[in-house]
């Protein structure tokens, strides 16, 4: 009776899970593959019917879109081309020099994911705009256009090189170091030859994740690009100002491309990459050398002060009267901002969008990676279609998903056009956008947990999906926490996506944040800018100390010394 036993409970967990797995591949087809489908569908949609790429010649044809084209790919490479040194050295500091205030320098280097890409924008407004304290540092030339776009999205994309390259400067094998100090070898050969070669996978993800998001954004350049042309506002101007959906979703496919060029080459890049440490490496540590450890603290200080900088002046703007002529402390921007202009509805608003994000999107992503990784339920096609779906997101703007969600969802013959304008599609468009960096992120936890977990459970005749709760999520507690933060702070931050699908009633802060800027409000933006990323900040903080909460009560056996 026993074998029969656990195989019939063997067979109701297998099916148990590929039903689950079914739901997801249905979730992730309906909100992800269908919006796309309908972007493709809408360019070449004739107006009396049929099918024509008219449109697409129309657009080639129009005046200023070759400029826009143009300016858009060579902003973006000249925004890699600075960034990209910049975070390295930055990194370099970090995690191969003895420099002092490292964690300070790590946390200041990420403040920028705190706030939205706007709040880099309006503050170099003030720093360099007409009325900016520094505006004779341009030598005459003006903030609003190229440079004002390439500063702002410098400071925007920063974070996300140095995090990259903080993991590929992370790990390398002291013994090529020790090698070469037993050859002379000098310091700038030791760079060229063992430093630059073991950061090389990380230098070009970094590039292609910097290139992709300044070329996607639209948030920026609005703010501060004047009347400079890109391919992101064109398609804000055409879906927002004109209500042209269909030539919206030519510039959408046209704003894929580049984007999905760079994702294939750095999954390219990813599957060639071999580790760095094998088991008969020996960890580099760094020595102490007073000159190089001397000449990095005053670039990182630099750095973070110019970081702290940009943070500071929306802070400070937030709270005087009225920059520059009245430069009284005042909390005015933020009585008239919240109370008096209506906007504390998008603040709430927005803590509800990033809570619901963080409570919804986190259990969804990681239950889905769980069935991929450790059940064995669901057809081998099904499982390979939902693993390449949930890599797909990476390559997708948040402006294109966006655009996919009005034409798909927007739909009157949809039956779920009930959805569009509500809260609960702001909610999925950002589960969707972000979901390939948690779904990374859950794969990694649960690779590192054995399968004889699994096999031992069914041995005692004990369901998966109670070994799931008893076992499998406390010990990736950390990393489903890690999930519902990164998830609540880019629904807060983000604006992408949302600014084509909110309404009065689910006005997002970051969207709202936009408009008071368009209507010269400058004060009371800065005030929800700052409440933002103060938000953001609280929830990193809370984030901090339940993790070590958890170390200790859940995860105390990972640092048991044998």
């Amino acid at each position: 009776m026993r074998g029969p036993t656990v195989s019939l409970k063997k067979t109701l967990d297998e099916r148990l899970s590929a039903l689950l797995l079914l739901l997801a591949a249905l979730a992730l087809s309906l909100f992800l593959l269908a919006p796309l489908g309908a972007i493709l569908l809408g360019s070449v949609q004739a107006e009396g019917g049929g099918y024509t790429l008219q449109r697409f010649s129309q657009f080639f044809t129009a005046p200023g879109t070759a400029t826009a084209i143009w300016n858009s790919l060579w902003i973006s490479a000249l925004v890699t081309a600075l960034t990209l040194p910049l975070a390295f050295f930055y990194a370099y500091a970090i995690q191969r020099s003895c420099t002092p205030l490292r964690g300070f320098f790590r946390l200041v280097g990420m403040s920028p994911l705190l706030g939205p890409s706007l709040v880099g924008a309006i503050s170099f407004i003030q720093w360099f705009g007409t009325q900016g304290v520094l505006k004779s540092w341009l030598a005459g030339y003006s903030v609003y256009g190229p440079i004002g776009i390439v500063l702002s999205a410098v400071y925007a994309t920063f974070p996300h090189a140095l995090m990259i390259l903080l993991v590929a400067l992370g790990t390398a094998d002291g013994r090529l170091y020790e090698a070469a100090d037993a050859l002379s070898t000098s310091r700038w050969r030791k760079f060229t030859t063992i430093t630059l070669p073991g950061a090389k996978y990380g230098l070009i993800s970094a590039a292609m994740v910097v290139f992709s998001y300044t070329i996607s954004d639209f948030g920026i350049p609005k703010v501060i690009g004047g009347n400079f042309q890109i391919l992101a506002v064109e398609i804000y101007i055409q879906v927002v100002g004109q209500q042209n959906f269909n030539r919206g979703a030519v510039i959408a496919l046209l704003l894929l491309l580049p984007v999905l060029l760079a994702f294939l080459i750095d999954w390219r890049v990813q599957r060639k990459q071999q580790a760095s440490l094998t088991a008969r490496a020996v960890p580099y540590v760094a020595r102490r050398e007073g000159r190089r450890d001397g000449a990095l603290f005053v670039y990182c200080a630099l750095l973070a002060i110019a970081l702290l900088g940009v943070v500071g002046m929306t802070a400070y703007t937030s709270l005087v009267r009225f920059w520059p002529y009245n430069l009284e402390m005042s909390f005015d921007h933020y009585v008239f901002g919240l109370a008096d202009a209506g906007v504390l509805d998008a603040y709430l608003n927005s803590l509800r969008i990033a809570g619901l994000t963080a409570l919804c999107g986190t259990p969804f992503i990681f239950v889905t990676a769980y069935l991929l990784e450790k059940s064995r339920g669901g057809w081998p096609w099904l499982r390979s279609a939902v693993q390449v779906v949930a890599t797909l997101p990476m390559g997708v703007p948040g402006m294109v998903l966006g655009i996919g969600f009005i034409l798909f969802f927007n739909h009157p013959q949809n039956p779920l056009n009930g959805l569009y304008h509500t809260l609960t599609i702001i909610v999925v468009a950002n589960v969707v956008h972000y979901y390939t960096s948690c779904h990374l992120t859950s794969l990694t936890a649960l690779k590192n947990i054995d399968r004889e977990f699994e096999a031992v459970s069914a041995s005692l005749k004990v369901s998966q999906f109670v070994t799931f709760w008893r076992v499998t999520l406390p010990l990736c507690l950390p990393a489903v926490l890690e999930i519902a933060r990164y998830l609540f702070i880019n629904a807060m931050t983000t604006v992408s996506a949302v600014v084509f699908l909110y309404s009065p009633h689910t006005l997002p802060a970051s969207v709202s944040i936009l408009n008071l800027d368009e209507a010269g409000e400058i004060g009371p933006a800065t005030a929800m800018a700052t409440l933002v990323v103060l938000t953001s900040a609280v929830v990193s903080l809370a984030y901090s100390l339940l993790t070590n909460l958890v170390f200790k009560r859940h995860q105390a056996w990972r640092n048991v010394r044998r």
